[in-house]
């Protein structure tokens, strides 16, 4: 992934953490980088795992969000 990633469209599907899920909540975004923050808040205020995928079919897990979600890397 490179940075001209970070400005291309994503999917963000939400699934509940502390729950069995039976639905998730999916939303488009026009840049990775909002669906990135929106992934990022999600984790932190609901304990949800988030799974997004990007315009070109790469899929990113919850832990890969968490790893490369934070002030300095979503710049």
């Amino acid at each position: 992934m490179v940075l001209a990633d970070l400005d291309k469209r994503a999917e963000l599907t939400v699934w509940p953490g502390h729950e069995q899920a039976r639905t998730a909540l999916g939303r488009e975004f026009s840049t990775l980088r909002e669906a990135l923050a929106a992934a990022a808040e999600s984790m932190q205020a609901d304990d949800a795992q988030p799974w997004i995928i990007t315009e070109d079919g790469d899929i990113l897990s919850p832990h890969w969000i968490k790893a490369n979600t934070g002030p300095s890397r979503l710049q």
